[in-house]
């Protein structure tokens, strides 16, 4: 009974691993797929750019093909992933040797978390996929607008394109004439200014030069009175001096 129940969990572990190597083998193809798909539509567009050609944007009908046909056959293999696990757990929980549990368990949630991770990534996947798929078409259906459009006006749009960059050019003169104006302005406020204050000091100047004569005048006449002090004071000092003298040789 033993040996029967281990052949039953290898024969689970077998397939889990077969499963595993099929859906990694899937996902990475998966992965190529959207790559190419967000390459191809980057040349795509930019040979729009550079050309006049009208064509459409993405020929990638047989891409949407792949892409459906990968997806379900992934999300089968995910099912049937998912339903070994369940028998694993199953078998987990069922089984009639205790002491292998924990190497069981351990087993059962490393397969578990490869599954988690498988889906995952192709959830990502897909979801970068969709959304590269919508941003091209609407892109695509954007330059088919741009391209009708200047299709059916032609000369018009280049004379139009002309009479705008005039009208910027214009604008752009009128603006700079403007600014040049204002600093012209500016400067010349500032120079009436200055004016103003030359005025104001050279008038201050006159004032201290006519002053300057009275000054001088009193400034002498304050030096002679000191000059006649000094003189004073030295001859009542002599005077002194002569008079101590005279006393005391008596």
């Amino acid at each position: 009974m033993a040996a029967g129940t281990s052949n039953y969990w290898e024969d689970l572990r077998k397939q889990a691993r077969q499963l595993e190597n099929e859906l990694d083998l899937k996902l990475v193809s998966f992965s190529k797929l959207c790559t190419s798909y967000s390459h191809s539509s980057t040349r795509d567009g930019r040979r729009d750019r550079y050309s006049s050609d009208t064509t459409p944007l993405l020929n990638g009908s047989s891409q949407d093909r792949m892409f459906e046909t990968m997806a379900i056959e992934i999300e089968q293999l995910l099912a049937r992933l998912t339903g070994v696990n369940d028998k694993m757990a199953e078998y987990t929980n069922s089984a009639g040797v205790p002491s292998l549990n924990a190497a069981l368990m351990h087993t059962l949630q490393r397969h578990r978390d490869i599954l988690q991770d498988y889906t995952h990534e192709f959830h990502k996947t897909k979801a970068n996929f969709m959304a590269i798929r919508e941003r091209e078409n609407l892109m695509g259906s954007v330059r088919k607008d741009i391209e009708s459009y200047k299709s059916g006006s032609g000369v018009n749009n280049r004379r139009t394109e002309l009479f705008l960059k005039e009208h910027d050019h214009l604008r752009n003169s009128d603006r700079l004439i403007e600014e040049t104006i204002s600093i012209a302005m500016a400067t010349k406020e500032n120079m009436t200014s200055q004016r103003g204050m030359l005025k104001s000091i050279h008038s201050k100047m006159n004032t201290l030069a006519n002053r300057f004569p009275a000054v001088n005048s009193l400034i002498q006449r304050i030096n002679l009175r000191k000059r006649r002090d000094s003189l004073i004071l030295g001859g009542v000092i002599g005077i002194c001096t002569i008079l101590l003298l005279l006393y005391a040789f008596h």
